[in-house]
């Protein structure tokens, strides 16, 4: 259950926030101090296709991609290293499979830490299995079979518990593809937020019977990602890039019911909402940009950056590349990039270094806006003065992500087409209408998307 609500923010100023460091550091594996004031890589590697097929295969394949990390990372003098294992559904579906592929890597970074005396972890993500109209969130065998995973992952020296929860995502998926923000907020705002207390009770109680291993925290992957796929680049009009900023801005406080359910970082990788959740609650995060382009294109490569603690690609094959395997390919990159960091922090640059990764990328797109440091300080703010409301915090969210367009807009620093333009005006009146009311909220969506979306079902909410 969720033992506190944030109703302060734990960063006196949007200038607090700078990479390398926390207010609330972390220590968790072979020696790893995360928001002290250093960036470390986070290297995500998928196993090779028909690897799931068999045990075997999966024990292989994850031996490998470690054993390719500590070889790269050896190689190339890495201070420190995080492995993430990303779980594929074969995974976190079997507690031998998830046992055995955690045990192995954990081998791999012992090792690597003995005879080099690197820092070195593993953040097992669990894949969220479970489907709404497919034996429910709660209690179905899916639902039970995570829970496995997560104890066998943890019983075998995984550092870090993470997952990407899919609560409300039937609902935000329809509001999504219709441009319909009411049901983005319910989907996003409020059943995402009851579904995290849900999940992130039990995996904080299960991370707490180790004392190498942390709960480390979210995603809206799920929902805010898939927001900001469909929009695409800028030729792209598939979906209104002013509403996924908007639905961006609202999955800020969704994620930070992890931290209010007990995780305390690193935060997970594409959570690009990352930066609200730690200008609250001071917790480091992970994060990924220009070096997870292997998987996918995003419009805020290098704003990403700006106030990360742990620096990632995103899910790239295990296969050979002319520079090796693609373990090592991607883990130099991020290496180097979290040098450039660790090196302006040495040298009291990295403010500087922090502002120019924001402003590279700050008005390319509303999407970038609303996540520079200084712009996820006021969403934070608006959503703690709302702190003990999980709709009225979620709502308030949205309403400051908007006002931040329209006075970017206002400057002559950002332009709108007439299509956003007309989203973004749509999103702010259908908001500002709402109740003020979480259970008439409540009450007027389930009747509205009950009946649109039919495989939303209430009850798995405890609505």
């Amino acid at each position: 259950m969720v033992t506190k609500r944030f109703t302060k923010m734990e960063n006196k100023s949007a200038d607090d926030l700078v990479f390398g460091k926390a207010a609330h550091p972390v220590e968790y594996g072979f020696d790893v101090k995360l928001g002290v004031g250093e960036v470390v890589p986070n290297i995500k590697v998928a196993p090779a296709e028909g690897s799931e097929t068999s045990v075997e295969g999966m024990v292989a394949t994850t031996k490998n991609i470690a054993f390719s990390a500590c070889d790269r990372a050896a190689a190339i003098g890495l201070p420190t290293l995080q492995i993430e294992q990303e779980h594929v559904a074969q995974q976190t579906k079997s507690r031998e499979i998830s046992e055995k592929t955690t045990a192995v890597q954990v081998e791999q970074l012992e090792q690597f830490h003995d005879k080099y005396g690197a820092k070195a972890s593993l953040m097992s993500t669990v894949a969220d299995i479970r489907e709404e109209d497919m034996g429910g969130l709660r209690g179905s065998d899916f639902d039970v079979a995570m829970d496995e995973s997560f104890e066998a992952c943890a019983e075998n020296g995984a550092s870090i518990l993470c997952v990407e929860t899919i609560g409300g995502k039937v609902v935000s998926d329809y509001g999504i593809s219709r441009g319909d923000i009411r049901a983005i907020l319910y989907g996003i705002g409020l059943l995402g937020s009851i579904d995290m207390e849900y999940m992130w009770t039990k995996i904080s109680d299960i991370a707490s019977k180790y004392s190498y291993c942390v709960p480390g925290g979210d995603t809206d992957c799920a929902q805010a990602n898939t927001a900001m796929f469909l929009a695409g680049g800028l030729t792209s009009k598939n979906v209104s890039h002013t509403l996924a900023a908007v639905a961006r801005a609202i999955s800020g406080a969704r994620s930070l019911v992890a931290v209010e359910a007990g995780a305390v970082g690193p935060l997970k990788d594409c959570g690009y909402e990352n930066p609200i959740v730690k200008a609250v609650a001071g917790v480091p995060i992970c994060a990924e940009g220009k070096n997870a382009t292997c998987a996918h294109s995003d419009l805020m490569g290098n704003l990403a950056a700006a106030v990360v603690d742990c620096w990632s690609n995103e899910s790239v094959y295990n296969r050979e590349e002319m520079g090796g395997p693609t373990t090592g390919v991607w883990l130099q990159s991020l290496g180097y990039e979290c040098a450039l960091m660790n090196t302006a922090t040495k040298i009291n640059k990295a403010e500087d270094l922090r502002d120019m990764y924001t402003l590279a990328d700050k008005y390319r797109d509303p999407q970038a806006l609303v996540l520079a440091y200084d712009n996820a300080y006021r969403i934070g703010e608006a959503i703690v003065a709302e702190g003990e409301d999980i709709y009225l915090r979620a709502r308030a969210a949205g309403l400051e992500g908007i006002s931040i367009i329209n006075e970017a807009v206002d400057a002559k620093k950002l332009y709108l087409t007439r299509f956003e333009r007309d989203s973004l005006d749509s999103a702010q009146k259908t908001i500002e209408q709402l109740p003020e009311d979480k259970d008439k909220f409540a009450k007027a969506c389930i009747k509205r998307y009950s009946r649109k979306v039919k495989e939303h079902d209430p009850s798995q909410y405890e609505l």
